[in-house]
């Protein structure tokens, strides 16, 4: 690390709850049930995907990715407009992902597309606000972080 870089470090706890007795004793004898925890914030409730004996009231860790994809560009990207003058009063994201599995049982994300529809205030510029959308994608540090395609699909014609 050079001497102009900071350094972040961040920590979760996970506590599998899926034991339902005998443990792992075979693949169908327990749950994929975990809660996800950090000091001071609520608790996420976690499984595996239903096609993996998941439950599907809960997060899965390829939701979560796509989230954190998601947000990350979000974040950005009212960072960027609010120091540009760009007033956004409403921001949804459609977000979504595709893995597809391997021969040998794992897999891997092949894309993710973010979907964002925004709401301005006022007048803006157009292009401007296009390209703030590759500047949130250069600086995004989580899209900095994975090996496969993000890409943003903008809906920046809303206003109120």
């Amino acid at each position: 690390m050079s001497s102009d870089q900071k350094e972040h470090s961040y920590s979760v706890n996970i506590r599998w709850t899926g034991n339902l007795g005998p443990g792992t004793a075979n693949y169908r004898a327990y749950k994929r049930d975990h809660e996800i925890s950090a000091p001071g914030k609520p608790i996420v409730p976690g499984s595996s995907d239903p096609n993996f004996r998941g439950d599907k009231t809960r997060y899965n860790p390829e939701e979560l990715l796509v989230a954190s994809l998601s947000t990350c560009h979000m974040l950005w990207y009212l960072h960027l407009c609010s120091e540009a003058g760009i007033v956004i009063t409403d921001y949804r994201d459609e977000a979504a992902g595709t893995m597809v599995e391997t021969k040998d049982g794992g897999g891997h994300f092949t894309q993710v597309t973010l979907r964002p529809e925004i709401t301005y205030d006022g007048e803006y510029d157009r292009e401007l606000a296009l390209s703030l959308h590759e500047r949130a994608h250069h600086l995004c540090f989580i899209a900095n972080s994975v090996n496969f395609p993000v890409l943003c699909e903008p809906s920046i014609d809303l206003e109120r």
